[in-house]
């Protein structure tokens, strides 16, 4: 495996169109919104789809879903116990994180906490800090919620008669355009391993982040990747701090445009920096 050379940002500019792209459990499973209003995606949620998106890929993967077990291991715990490098690695924590990094994808990428006891595991601790942050996503705008009652007409169990019906309620985002950031650390990278391949791995996973990802909740094609803007920086620690980079996109809603209702009802601008190129990607 290479190794990876100059630090890189990023970011992702997506719209939801009649879906919920992350719900809050504390809130009825309302899309998640700031007290402003603001639609958010929390940045645990983005990382669960660029997990499923490497394993979409073939990549080997720590942290996997239920609907994306490829494994058939059901626990943490077990997939560390079950993995051959990491019980020759033993109590030794540095061939522990390095086995851990070698082996899954996922893990030099984000990194991982191993705290478990049993299934093979040797009870070891391990935290392993990956080079690659992703920060929460933000609506451009506020964002309009709307809700509506449902109703299942059919019968759960065997029963005499035909039970009543249950009432719930789904939510959905009329429409939103919603931006995030982030960013890749060669210092952390140096330490998992991470490379530049890897980075290029990321950078299709986030032009194609939503591929798969359908739900009822997010329907085919409701939600979609409209620019990934990758800056490379020339150097380890990078001309610029990622905070300056990141303000260098500007996503503004057009100002003729009152609601936005479409991708095309906003601006996608970014400045130029000297030396620092911002290559841009459409979503696929």
């Amino acid at each position: 495996m290479g190794e990876f050379t100059n630090k890189i940002d990023f970011a992702v500019v997506f719209s939801v169109k009649n879906a919920n792209p992350n719900g809050d459990p504390l809130n009825g499973n309302r899309p998640r919104e700031t007290y402003d209003g603001f639609g958010e995606v929390s940045d645990v949620c983005l990382k669960r789809k660029m997990r499923n998106r490497m394993i979409d890929m073939g990549y080997p993967v720590f942290v996997q879903s239920d609907e994306k077990n490829v494994d058939g291991i059901k626990s943490l715990s077990e997939r560390a116990g079950s993995a051959p490098e990491l019980k020759e690695a033993g109590k030794d924590k540095d061939k522990y994180a390095a086995a851990a990094c070698k082996k899954w994808m996922d893990v030099r990428t984000f990194g991982q906490v191993f705290a478990f006891k049993g299934n093979g595991s040797d009870g070891i601790s391990v935290g392993v800090r990956g080079p690659v942050s992703v920060q929460t996503a933000v609506s451009v705008v506020p964002i309009d919620i709307s809700s509506m009652q449902i109703t299942k007409s059919v019968n759960s169990e065997p029963s005499e008669k035909k039970s009543s019906d249950t009432m719930g309620m789904k939510h959905r985002v009329d429409f939103g355009m919603y931006v995030t950031y982030g960013s890749i650390n060669h210092q952390l990278a140096e330490k998992t391993g991470f490379s530049d391949e890897d980075a290029e791995v990321i950078r299709e996973i986030l032009v194609t982040l939503f591929e798969n990802d359908a739900s009822s909740a997010r329907p085919e094609g409701s939600m979609e990747v409209c620019k990934v803007i990758w800056w490379r920086h020339n150097s380890f620690l990078g001309q610029y701090s990622s905070a300056k980079v990141h303000r260098s996109l500007h996503v503004q809603k057009k100002p003729e445009i009152d609601i936005p209702k479409c991708a095309d009802d906003f601006e996608i601008t970014v400045e130029e920096m000297e030396g620092l190129k911002a290559e841009i990607y459409d979503g696929i």
